[in-house]
């Protein structure tokens, strides 16, 4: 069962400060750990998807919630 191991809150930030939190977050993991982010800037629609792929860590999920904000799931390659 996966399993989101970190929860990185970067709701009021704007770019590239998600990405720079997300970042940050992921030096303090494992290989195949899954990390949730949380965002509000709108920016961060083409922004995380593109960060994924260029880094080579896995995009699992992307939505946005009831609340106007976006989550994203990320496994850490």
């Amino acid at each position: 069962m996966d399993v989101i191991t970190h929860t990185v809150d970067a709701r009021g930030q704007s770019c590239p400060g998600p990405l720079v939190a997300l970042a940050r977050a992921l030096k303090d993991t494992r290989a195949g750990d899954q990390l949730e982010l949380l965002a509000t800037d709108p920016g961060s629609k083409s922004d995380v998807p593109s960060w994924a792929s260029i880094s080579g860590n896995e995009l699992l999920e992307a939505e946005e919630t009831a609340e106007g904000a976006y989550r994203y799931v990320i496994r850490k390659a």
